[in-house]
């Protein structure tokens, strides 16, 4: 059963216009936290996926126009192949198990990054997700799967010379808006705020073209404990900077 939207006001005392448009967050510390807990690395994502769960449905709530998840990127296939293995199966599992909640929030469920290399198991289901929710119109739910954005700029780029080969496309005409349009992202916001868990300062090749003015906030708590307290946390902060996007800014008195 839906439950009923919250008011941003009330809960962060933000008016809706204050709330960022698009977050991205890099979701680290699964494996830490399961350490620290004395257990398989694997049992440390099964619990971040739950924490996945309460944030977008939080998200959902709140009215974020985007959420951007960095699950995997093209560098994690250097992993162990078993736990990459189980990484694969949890997805599939995820996104069939998370399909009542998806529908039941209004979520439109998104996949940016490339299809190849990706099992036919996981794409199949990532597909029907989908297809079931591209009706929606609240939360846009962006999973960045096998994503790398060096790799996205690089097929961004074939695509538009391909476009210029054919005829189709002047060199002169690509400007900012052609190339955010050949990107994975095509049609979102640019991430207003990136949120990074388990006190890493990195941005670990995500969204490099897409987060140039994006605030950034770096929360010290490992994503499986990430809450949605530790989200209104983030959205205030970012609430309270000034935005100047290369300007001076406000005068001040």
């Amino acid at each position: 059963m839906n439950e009923p939207p919250l008011d941003p006001k009330q809960r962060l005392g933000l008016a809706a216009e204050q709330l960022p448009r698009h977050i991205a967050i890099i979701m680290d510390g699964n494996g830490r936290w399961a350490r620290r807990q004395n257990l398989p690395r694997i049992q440390g994502h099964e619990r971040g996926a739950t924490t996945v769960r309460k944030i977008v449905t939080h998200c959902a709530r709140l009215g974020i126009d985007a959420l951007t998840l960095y699950s995997f990127s093209t560098e994690n296939w250097k992993r162990p192949r078993d736990e990459v293995e189980f990484l694969m199966e949890l997805y599939a599992q995820y996104l069939v198990a998370e399909r009542d909640t998806i529908m039941d929030n209004n979520v439109r469920f998104m996949h940016v990054g490339r299809r190849v290399g990706l099992p036919d198991t996981v794409l199949a289901e990532m597909d029907e997700t989908v297809r079931l929710s591209k009706g929606n119109t609240g939360l846009k739910l962006c999973l960045a799967l096998n994503y790398g954005s060096r790799d996205e700029i690089v097929d961004a780029v074939r695509d538009l010379a391909r476009e210029v080969r054919a005829g189709r496309l002047e060199p002169d005409r690509i400007d900012e808006s052609i190339i955010s349009g050949a990107l994975y992202t095509s049609g979102l916001p640019d991430p207003d705020l990136l949120i990074r868990t388990a006190n890493e300062r990195r941005v670990s090749n995500f969204l490099l073209w897409q987060i140039s003015y994006a605030e950034i906030y770096v929360c010290d708590a490992l994503w499986p404990d990430f809450t949605e307290a530790d989200l209104d946390e983030a959205i205030k902060d970012f609430a309270r900077r000034e935005r100047r996007f290369g300007d001076v800014g406000a005068p001040t008195s």
